[in-house]
């Protein structure tokens, strides 16, 4: 159990740090601290979004839509935290 338990958790701790990386570059875009027009920003940008859009892509289907607001990124996140420190401890037994 131990051996599926510890790959799970490695791959919900990227994608934590991955999608928190990604909500401070989209502040740091809106806020005009980065220039998308750099090409060092504008690849990782990119990247970010290539990586993080077929997660995001369910749940704004599944949400309303608030235009201006996008709530997708937030509740990936609190899905993902909540696999990491509440779902996977009690399905492997260790809570």
């Amino acid at each position: 159990m131990l051996a599926i338990y510890g790959p799970l958790q490695l791959i919900l701790g990227v994608v934590y740090f991955v999608m928190i990386a990604h909500l401070i570059m989209s502040w740091l875009i809106n806020f005009q601290v980065l220039n998308l027009h750099q090409p060092l920003v504008s690849q990782i940008w990119q990247g970010l979004n290539r990586l993080l859009e077929p997660i995001y892509e369910p749940i704004r289907r599944i949400l309303p839509d608030t235009r201006p607001l996008d709530l997708a990124p937030l509740v990936a996140l609190l899905i993902v935290i909540s696999l990491r420190a509440y779902i996977l401890p009690v399905i492997f037994g260790f809570a």
